[in-house]
Order: structure tokens, then C-alpha cells, then sequence
């Protein structure tokens, strides 16, 4: 019975369906636009395969043995759940979105990782969007047991971190000073030098551009009157629009930064760069999501 079961031809199976059905192998030869010695012989080679006798004759007609009844009842069972597969993926069943798990690292700009991750939404397959964010370390734990697909941070992955992935630089881009309006209206406009003394709020020691940052003021001769440290790069914006202090973004994102937060460009530092990384378990990124992130970062974030 094995053998008769790997061999099953799903064509003969068909054509003994509809001959069952009509009660006629020119009826079905006409209903499947075959000759009827094309169907008789399909039958024959199924019966054959099968080794039993499906039909007798009973006049100008066939009639289905008790064994013949037997195999119709099987093959109305799998071709109505043909037909019902069929129905389900036309009212799109099965167009359910494919998840897709990012993780952000607190690090990046929350305006950047949107930027990147939106075009995944319009992807012709559907996609799910679950994102995490978290301090580094611990997403490249999730990476490496396949709990998340992608990680989007502002440095590659540290040497030290024992986890197969890879790190795609997705772009960088200089950094830009902001302050709210009546803060820079007291610290004037001749940039740098206007960042003397000024309040600064600071990214945390988990940004990457933080010691970038602390280099470039210090051989600016800046002395950086640090009121306080984010690790959080959207609450350091907020505290930023209070006026608490001029803080740093970068400036691929400076028109969001303006109108969302209400403050406006000090200057811009060109020397020190932040770069943006896609950390995944691919050599080469060929997820359809990620192959979207990379196309809009090449194309559009950071031209």
C-alpha cells in the first residue's frame, strides 16, 4: 500500500474523478478537452497502478465498482480541500504579514531608524513590524538566537562579542548643534566658539559619537559645561526643547529635529561623523526588509 501511495498520480486520480462524476468517458473527455481514447487509456494505467477494477460497463454507460465508490469518496475529499485551498488564497487567506524584528539600539535616533524601516511597510509582502529597542549587548544577544532579524546601531559589532553576524554600514552623517530659540538667541551665532561655556546635554557612554564628540570640543578649546547625560537619544531632545541645553543630532535628520522639537541650528560639525549600521545574521543582506533599509539609506537617507 505504500508503494501505491508514493505513486499516485494526481492526474490520473482527476480524470477518474470527473469520468466517476459524468458517467461518461465522453463527457469527460469533452468537460477536460481530451480525445476519449486519452482518457480510457489514463484510466486504464490507473486502474493498473492501483491494481483493482474502478468501473463496469452497464449499458452505453460505467458504473463504479465498491472499490471504484471507495476511491471516489477519497478523491472528493482531496479535491474539494483543493478547491477550498484555491478559494482561500483569492480572499488572500494566506496574506497574513510576515513578522520582521528589528532592534534599535537606544543609541540611534529614533527619526533615523523610521526613516530606514518605514519602506518595509510598503513592501508588495506584508510585513509585521516588531521592534525592540535596548542597549546594544543585549540585542546582539537576541540576534544571535534568532529572536530578532536585524539590528540597526551607531557602531559595528564590538570585537569583544563572540556572535556570528555581520555589520552593513547603512550611511553617516555629520553632526549638527541645536538649541531651543531663546538659548541660542543668548548664545549668538558665531559657531563654535558660541558653545563656550553653553549648557550641554550629552549622550550617554553607550552613543558611539559620545567620545567623538568630547575630542572635537576639546580641540575646539570648548569647554563643555555638561548639565546632563542621556541615554536616550529622544529624551536628551526633549530636555533640549526645554532650553536646558544645546544638544547634538545628526544633521541628516536636522529638519525633523526643528520641527518636531521646536529649536533650531546652532552649526554644524562636520568633523565628527555618526554612522549607522544594519547588524545581521546575513553575509549579505537579502531579506526583502532589508534590502529595503539598505536601498533607502544608499538612495535617499544619506546621499
Amino acid at each position: 500500500m505504500e508503494n501505491v501511495v508514493a505513486t499516485l498520480n494526481y492526474k490520473h486520480l482527476r480524470y477518474f474523478w470527473v469520468v466517476a462524476k459524468t458517467g461518461s468517458i465522453a463527457k469527460a473527455a469533452a468537460q477536460l478537452h481530451l480525445t476519449p481514447h486519452a482518457i480510457s487509456g489514463q484510466l486504464t494505467e490507473f486502474a493498473e497502478t492501483l491494481g483493482v477494477e474502478l468501473f463496469r460497463r452497464a449499458g452505453r454507460h460505467l458504473e463504479l465498482t465498491e472499490t471504484g465508490r471507495r476511491v471516489l469518496r477519497h478523491a472528493e475529499a482531496i479535491f474539494t480541500a483543493g478547491d477550498e485551498l484555491l478559494e482561500a488564497v483569492r480572499n488572500d487567506e494566506f496574506a497574513a504579514p510576515v513578522p520582521f524584528r528589528i532592534g534599535c539600539a537606544d543609541s540611534v535616533s529614533k527619526h533615523i531608524v523610521y526613516r530606514l524601516v518605514e519602506p518595509a511597510l510598503r513592501l508588495p509582502e506584508r510585513v509585521r513590524l516588531i521592534c525592540r529597542e535596548g542597549r546594544l549587548d543585549n540585542l546582539l544577544a537576541d540576534l544571535a538566537i534568532h529572536r530578532i532579524d536585524l539590528v540597526i546601531a551607531d557602531r559595528a559589532i564590538p570585537p569583544h562579542f563572540n556572535v556570528r553576524a555581520y555589520s552593513h554600514l547603512l550611511g553617516e552623517s555629520p553632526m549638527t548643534a541645536f538649541a531651543a530659540p531663546a538659548l541660542a538667541q543668548r548664545l549668538g551665532t558665531d559657531f563654535p566658539a558660541c558653545l563656550k561655556d553653553a549648557p550641554m546635554l550629552f549622550p550617554g557612554e553607550d552613543f558611539a559619537i559620545r567620545g567623538r564628540l568630547a575630542q572635537w570640543l576639546e580641540r575646539s578649546d570648548i569647554h563643555a559645561d555638561v548639565v546632563g547625560e542621556f541615554d536616550d537619544s529622544a529624551m536628551m531632545k526633549t530636555f533640549g526643547e526645554s532650553g536646558a541645553g544645546v544638544f547634538f543630532a545628526p544633521a541628516v535628520i536636522a529638519a525633523q529635529v526643528c520641527s518636531q522639537y521646536q529649536v533650531v541650528v546652532l552649526g554644524q560639525v562636520d568633523a565628527v561623523v555618526e554612522r549607522v549600521y544594519a547588524i545581521t545574521t546575513e553575509r549579505r543582506m537579502s531579506h526583502p526588509a532589508t534590502v529595503a533599509i539598505g536601498a533607502v539609506a544608499r538612495d535617499k537617507l544619506f546621499v
